[in-house]
């Protein structure tokens, strides 16, 4: 274990030299500030969409004028004299206007002749806008004419809202807040770095194990090491590096959502500081990132040793990157139900384990669920280094073409031996 604890020291120092690691350090505080700036920067170069109004009412469009010109800054509004109604459609298709609008006869009567003209149909914030104080000022004329208060229509029409409650361990009643939502949503934001990790360090140990093969460094290693101690110190090394990133970004979190704010003085929409500080999420996402490190790197190290570049390794990778996208599909669907039949199935499989019990973090299983699937996942991690540590020995000195199934399948007859 002597060797096996300098190799990782070597990994690890070998990997805080490159690029990539500082690179994935500062990945996420650069997502932050993307999050919370290109939106602004996007929504301050769209120009305003030009609309037009064919007001067929004669006294709709005189109504909401005031609300059209307040919000010049989103939609500009073109006098529909200034243009020939034949050209329309043109100025639309050429994109001089965005939309037009066309307010029928008898607006209180009906919708008949109103219509809503452009080629954007994805973009609907002017429609909805416009839309909505036209309905507003004909909903006004409805009641002026059948000679009703205002007040009370309003008041005849108010909707039932429903307070949130949930029921705490004690048993008793409490009124859900912001808080308690972000919490419940906090898992998935989790989950998605948990993914991040694993898949990036993963695919630096089979890099960084198909590299030093193909260069014939690993024969000069293993001049001095056994395969088994040349496999465990790479493993440990990598993993060093991942924890060293996490814990970056751990700190860059906690002063970005608890120190900025405030020493700038700033108030965020909801308190982040008791999730990012919660030793519950925490401790969760650290043990669920070694056992899914280990488990995935044990698959990946035993693939990378019997490759002898990484486009024979891309083509092997297939099967395993397919399991790795499947906490990405379900992550949604198990944060509205953690507690879910999909989500308690899905957690006693052991390459998704990791992900969907950080998933259901926020309504914790039962004890029984945590040490069922947490011994289920250590025979797992167990059995894959067992493979590994078989293959590991074999394919690593092999050079030509990578071995068939069935002659991996006789290598994990071969005894393993740390002297070999």
């Amino acid at each position: 274990m002597k060797r096996a604890f300098l190799v990782a020291a070597r990994e690890f120092m070998e990997n805080i030299r490159t690029k990539g690691f500082w690179i994935g350090i500062m990945m996420l505080p650069l997502m932050l500030v993307m999050i919370a700036t290109v939106p602004l920067l996007v929504e301050g170069t769209r120009e305003a969409k030009r609309f037009t109004v064919i007001d067929r009412s004669g006294w709709l469009l005189p109504r909401v004028m005031n609300e059209v010109s307040t919000n010049a800054a989103r939609f500009e509004y073109v006098d529909p004299a200034s243009i020939d109604p034949g050209d329309l459609n043109a100025l639309v298709s050429a994109g001089d206007l965005f939309a037009y609008f066309i307010i029928g006869p008898d607006p209180v009567k009906s919708s008949d002749g109103s219509r809503y003209v452009s080629n954007n149909l994805t973009d609907r914030d002017l429609v909805t806008w416009l839309g909505g104080l036209v309905n507003q000022e004909v909903r006004r004329e409805r009641l002026r004419q059948e000679n009703l208060d205002v007040a009370i229509a309003e008041w005849l029409s108010e909707p039932i809202t429903f307070v949130g409650v949930q029921i705490s361990k004690e048993g008793t009643e409490e009124q859900v807040r912001t808080k308690d939502v972000v919490r419940q949503w906090t898992p998935v934001v989790f989950v998605y770095l948990l993914w991040i990790s694993i898949l990036i360090n993963t695919q630096m140990l089979l890099t960084n194990t198909i590299e030093e093969k193909s260069n014939k460094l690993i024969e000069v290693l293993l001049s001095s090491i056994s395969p088994i101690a040349l496999m465990a110190g790479k493993i440990m090394g990598i993993a060093g590096t991942g924890l060293a990133v996490i814990g970056a970004w751990a700190l860059m979190a906690f002063g970005f959502f608890v120190v900025l704010p405030g020493l700038l003085d700033i108030s965020l929409p909801f308190d982040v500081s008791s999730v990012i500080s919660d030793p519950w999420f925490l401790t969760s996402f650290l043990v669920y990132f070694i056992l899914g490190y280990l488990l995935y790197a044990a698959l990946l190290v035993g693939l990378g040793s019997i490759c002898n570049n990484l486009k024979e390794a891309q083509n092997l990778m297939l099967p395993i990157q397919l399991v790795q996208m499947i906490p990405i599909f379900v992550m949604i669907p198990i944060g509205k139900d953690p507690g879910g039949t999909l989500a308690q199935v899905l957690s006693y499989v052991p390459p998704l384990t990791p992900f969907v019990m950080m998933n259901r973090a926020a309504a914790p299983p039962t004890t029984m669920e945590y040490v069922t699937t947490t011994i289920l996942l250590l025979v797992s991690i167990a059995a894959a280094l067992w493979f590994a540590a078989k293959i590991f020995r074999i394919g690593i000195l092999l050079t030509g073409k990578p071995p068939g199934l069935m002659e991996v399948l006789r290598w994990l007859r071969a005894p393993v031996s740390n002297n070999v």
